[in-house]
């Protein structure tokens, strides 16, 4: 379950879709944001004025899930992955901490705001751009990385609004190439280097 960034469109990115779909999954992205919604806070205190959106987010996922579990009861259901990008990761982070049953993997494109599961279920995979930081308290230490066999993977020269379709194809092949490794063989990609947060 793929969830965009803030106003991007759910269809913008076909390359971690398609690179899924290889591999078997089945892949669906969700548009969280209406035409009607108030547009995404961005003054104040982040984290309380986001957490409405951040809610009606991971009800929409799992709506679809529990959707989509009736309509392909042959998927296996047990190792759910989320991905989301920015407040798409907020999102899928949110839902992640609040039933860590809901999903075996949870896969975000630098998210900043919603502080990250700190022990298994899920797996964590965060890949991080290199031109903005998380907030304080995102990001789980090394040890903590370490005792769930999570990752957090930075890319330099990655930048934060590049990390979908309209990206450079460096990007999205580095992006997919962490993801699929993570995935298939349960490490760390890029070199297996984690980055440690606070």
């Amino acid at each position: 379950m793929v969830s965009p960034g803030y106003g991007i469109g759910h269809t913008d990115y076909s390359f971690i879709a398609s690179a899924l779909a290889d591999q078997g999954y089945l892949t669906v992205a969700i548009q969280h944001e209406l035409p009607s919604d108030p547009p995404l806070p961005t003054r104040g205190d982040l984290f309380a004025a986001r957490t409405p959106a951040w809610r009606r987010g991971a009800q929409n996922l799992r709506f679809v899930h529990d959707t989509l579990q009736r309509s392909y009861p042959g998927f296996a259901w047990d190792r759910l992955v989320l991905i989301g990008h920015s407040n798409g990761g907020d999102i899928a982070a949110w839902l992640a901490r609040e039933s860590p049953g809901f999903a075996s993997t949870l896969i975000t494109l630098d998210n900043r705001r919603m502080p990250l599961p700190r022990s298994a279920p899920p797996r964590v995979l965060s890949i991080r751009a290199g031109d903005f930081a998380a907030d304080a308290g995102v990001l789980p230490h090394k040890q903590t990385l370490a005792a769930s066999g999570s990752c957090i993977i930075k890319i330099d020269d990655a930048r934060h609004n590049d990390m979908h379709d309209g990206g450079p194809a460096a990007l999205r092949d580095a992006i997919v190439q962490d993801i699929s490794h993570f995935l298939g063989q349960g490490e760390c990609g890029n070199g297996g280097a984690p980055d440690a947060g606070s």
